[in-house]
This record gives C-alpha cells, sequence and structure tokens, in this order.
C-alpha cells in the first residue's frame, strides 16, 4: 500500500480472527434459491444434475483448498470443515468466508456447461457464507447433525409438496394440506396417495453428499522398465451416509478424527439454538458509511497464466469495472464504488439496512456476485482467451464514521492507484527493454515521483500524465442523479421518474469539485 496522508483510514479495520484452536465452519447458501431454480427449470422436488454440479463444486473447493478436510451438502447449501490445526489466511473470518463463497460460485458458472449443455445460464448466481466456530468437537458433532436433520426433514416435506401439485392441487391447497404433519403423516401419505416409499428414494436425496479426503494410491510414473511406480494420494471422496454425526461413521474414517477429532458419545436431541449461538457473526454498526473492499486472489498468477498486458491491460480493467456496475444495478443500497486493477471498493449508504447489516451476508453476496459475473463475461472481453482456472476474489467490510472520512478512503485508494501505476509503468518499460526484474527493482528503490516522470520521459519517451485516465485515475462507479421524465396525455402533463443510470467515470476523486458536481452519491 502507498505511504499519505490518508493512512490513517486503516486504523477503522477490525480484524476478525476465529480462537486457535477452534474448528473453523464455513457454510454456504444460494441466495434467493427459488426463483433461481425456477428460472432455469430445475426438477422439483429434486434435480439430480443440479446436486450433482454443487457436489462437484465442493470437491472443487476441497482440492483448492487443503486446510477444508470435510464437507456436507444438499439443495443449495455446502459446509466446509477445516482441519483444527489450520492457520490458513490467519483464521480471519471475512477472508475465509469471502474466498470460499467465491471460489464455489466461480467453479459452478464455470461448470454448468458441463452439467447442463443444453441450457443456458441465464443470470448470475450468488452465495451467501458465515463461518462458525466450533468450540469443541461436541459443537461440530451437533452442527452436522442439526443440518442432515433439516435436510431429512426438508426433503421429505418437499416430496409431499410437489407430488401433491402436480396430483392437481393448487400451491395454497397443498400447504393447507400438509400444515402440522409430521413425520410419519408424510411417509403415509407418499405411499397411500402416489405409491412411493420415502426410504426407497435416492439417498442423494434423503441423505445429502459427504465429501472428504482420503489416502488413495495413484500411479506417479513408470520405471526405467515400464513398471508403474505408486504413491498414496489425498483424493475427495464422495458418500451418502445415514448418519454423519455418528460415532460409526466418523471412526469408519481415521483421516476425519485424525484432523477433527474423535466423537465420543451419540448425539442427542438436535438443538439449533445452541449450535446458531457458536455463529462468528458481527452486526455492522448503524448510520455508518460501510465499505466492501474485495481483492483478486492470487491475481499476479492469474494475470501471467491469462496473458495480461503489462503494467495494465485495459480489457481485464473494463471487464472489473462491467462487473462493478452489476453490482450497483442489483444491489441498490450501494451508491458508489471504486476500482484499480484487481480490487474494488462498493461503498453503502449510512442509512443501508441490508441484509440487517449482517457483516458476515453483505460482504460474501457482494464478492459471490461480482466472482460470477466476471466468469459471465469473460468471453465478452476475452473472446478469443479461454478462462483457465475459475478466479477468486476475498472482502472485507469496513465502517466509517463520517462521509469526510469515507472521503479520505476513497482518496487513500486513489492515491495507492497513482503511486502503484507509475511504479509500475516504470517497472515494466525497464523490464521490456531488457533488465531482469531484480535490476529493474533495483533501479527504481527510493526514486520519487519526479524522478520516475523523469525516466519515463528521457529513457521511453512516455509523458506519464498522457497515459490513459483509467490506468492513472482508477475507475469509479456510480448512478447518475434521478431524473423526472415529462410525459403528456390527453394534453396534460406529468411527472414520470426515470431510472438512474449507472456509469463509469475517470475522474479525480480526490478533488472536492467532484462532489460538488455530484451531491446526490452520499
Amino acid at each position: 500500500m502507498a505511504n499519505s496522508k490518508y493512512e490513517y483510514v486503516k486504523s477503522f479495520e477490525v480484524e476478525d480472527e476465529v480462537m486457535f484452536p477452534n474448528l473453523i465452519i464455513i457454510h454456504i447458501d444460494s441466495l434467493d434459491f427459488s426463483r433461481f431454480s425456477q428460472v432455469h427449470k430445475f426438477e422439483k422436488p429434486n434435480d439430480e444434475t443440479a446436486l450433482n454440479l454443487m457436489n462437484s463444486c465442493a470437491s472443487s473447493v476441497l482440492e483448492e483448498y487443503p486446510d477444508i478436510v470435510f464437507a456436507y451438502g444438499y439443495s443449495d447449501e455446502y459446509s466446509f470443515v477445516f482441519k483444527k490445526t489450520s492457520r490458513f489466511y490467519q483464521r480471519r473470518a471475512s477472508k475465509i468466508l469471502s474466498l470460499v463463497a467465491s471460489f464455489f460460485v466461480a467453479v459452478y458458472v464455470t461448470k454448468w456447461k458441463e452439467f447442463f449443455p443444453h441450457r443456458k445460464l441465464v443470470y448470475a448466481p450468488s452465495f451467501a457464507s458465515k463461518a462458525v466456530s466450533c468450540a469443541s468437537i461436541e459443537v461440530l458433532q451437533a452442527y452436522l447433525a442439526w443440518r442432515q436433520h433439516d435436510c431429512h426433514i426438508g426433503n421429505q416435506y418437499d416430496t409431499c409438496f410437489w407430488m401433491l401439485v402436480k396430483s392437481g392441487k393448487t400451491l395454497s391447497e397443498t400447504q393447507e394440506i400438509l400444515k402440522d404433519t409430521q413425520k410419519q403423516q408424510r411417509n403415509e401419505l407418499l405411499f397411500q396417495q402416489f405409491g412411493i416409499n420415502y426410504k426407497m428414494l435416492p439417498a442423494l436425496f434423503r441423505q445429502g453428499s459427504c465429501l472428504f479426503k482420503t489416502k488413495v494410491e495413484e500411479t506417479v510414473k513408470h520405471d526405467e522398465n515400464g513398471n508403474p511406480v505408486k504413491r498414496l494420494r489425498r483424493r475427495e471422496t464422495l458418500v451418502h451416509s445415514e448418519n454423519i454425526a455418528g460415532r460409526s461413521f466418523w471412526n469408519e474414517h481415521s483421516s476425519l478424527h485424525k484432523d477433527l477429532g474423535h466423537f465420543a458419545k451419540e448425539i442427542g436431541k438436535i438443538e439449533p439454538d445452541y449450535v446458531k449461538s457458536f455463529q462468528f457473526e458481527s452486526r455492522l454498526l448503524p448510520l455508518t458509511w460501510v465499505v466492501v473492499r474485495i481483492d483478486g486472489c492470487h491475481f499476479h498468477r492469474f494475470s501471467e497464466v491469462h496473458e495480461f498486458e503489462k503494467p495494465n491491460d485495459e480489457q481485464a480493467l473494463k471487464l472489473m469495472n462491467s462487473c462493478a456496475v452489476a453490482v450497483l444495478e442489483e444491489f441498490q443500497d450501494i451508491v458508489f464504488a471504486y476500482g484499480v486493477s484487481d480490487e474494488y471498493s462498493f461503498v453503502l449508504k449510512n442509512k443501508s439496512e441490508l441484509y440487517k447489516r449482517q457483516s458476515s451476508k453483505i460482504i460474501s453476496a457482494i464478492v459471490s456476485f461480482f466472482t460470477s459475473t466476471y466468469v459471465m463475461r469473460w468471453g465478452d472481453f476475452f473472446p478469443h482467451k479461454k478462462l483457465k482456472y475459475p478466479p477468486s476474489f476475498d472482502g472485507r467490510a469496513v465502517c466509517y464514521p463520517t462521509s469526510d472520512i469515507l472521503l479520505d478512503y476513497l482518496a487513500w485508494r486513489q492515491v495507492d492507484c497513482h503511486i502503484n501505476n507509475q511504479y509500475n509503468t516504470c517497472f515494466w518499460m525497464l523490464v521490456k527493454s531488457g533488465k531482469s526484474k531484480t535490476q529493474a527493482q533495483d533501479y527504481l528503490k527510493g526514486t520519487q515521483t519526479r524522478e520516475k516522470n523523469e525516466l519515463l520521459s528521457k529513457q521511453f519517451g512516455i509523458e506519464y500524465n498522457s497515459l490513459p485516465v483509467i490506468f492513472r485515475m482508477g475507475s469509479s462507479v456510480f448512478r447518475l442523479k434521478m431524473q423526472e421524465g415529462v410525459t403528456e396525455e390527453n394534453g396534460e402533463v406529468s411527472g414520470k421518474q426515470v431510472e438512474a443510470e449507472v456509469v463509469v467515470d475517470f475522474s479525480n476523486i480526490i478533488d472536492p469539485c467532484f462532489w460538488q458536481q455530484h451531491p446526490h452519491i452520499l
């Protein structure tokens, strides 16, 4: 980060480390899945292909993050359990939960065509995520029992519901029939009216899916005589078990109790409120400006693999801006966004009650929607360049008590944009001229703004201030002021409100004149 007089704004950032050695669970859940499944015509009550897609995404998450050793999912949710010794990203809850949601949804969009080759992904999906801090192995056991019980109860109800609807009942009639029914009554309804033995339905629907890592023997190479050389490798295993919180299931798999611990006894009565009390959740201070800043994860590697132009790839920046515009269109409480390179800051108005100001839900919803939009729109900006692997972003939320401090935050980011871009422009021009990266770093060490400008001008004929403003100033995204349209009907004039357009601008947001010209933003 660049040094400037605005650095003090970093003091408002609050660390949210999950206490060691508590077990960490990241629970992700699709946002507005009822609409998503309806628009994409998922089979009711269960779409096996959609569930297989979810399982495939979860498997990719376990492969991507070695510290995740167990996962359980059903319908549109998944829970990922980290090993007890994990120090993943210093155990920062916001970073972990946003990364998992981001990578999961990126894989979901990437693999959509593989599972639904003849069905278009109509719009970008998104997931909310939250962290659960398990103070003991017993809390994990209770959590898993709770989620699998919820799977069973929900699936049994949905099976009855959709069978009744398919038989001709209206939605309201079906709800009335099933009101206050118990497990046994629903089983009898299915068997007597539809000839369905609930216990004979696929385990995938009734029990959900478990994923964990086991050691398997794989051929890694062949020796000089052509004989296979085998090694033990940890690979993801998918199973369906009737009781994932039971001792027998846990004891069958040594890797689970090695990484997580033993279940000492069978679980008793399920107490959801007890488990919910361990959710690592904070509500953002009311009447404060909230900034959700997202950053690309390992984007140095991502930009190299995808051969982005150095020091700036204009198409990559335009893709980021397109995603930011989509975020403002999706979340009306976001009033302004500022982006540079692989980061974006989204400002929520101080009176926002989005998701009841739950930090984890706000962060993950914005990050996952941005990520899925990025993957979906990749081909629009790079039509001749294949997306080689799913990108991911992490996020954090910071509260700023006044608009003046908020403006200092945005100024800090723009100063950082300028200093970093000037350095990178010099660095990559030196590298392109034949110097090694180490030589370029040594050459620029200790240089000031004026010296860098002179280097660019004298050695490369580049006037820094003439470079495109998108590189030097970064990108601002906001809504134009709401206008009143005028219509005439039968000779009478009436006002009609027109929806405000979201625009991308490349202005100096440190200059007070920008905010004076757009007083409606804040």
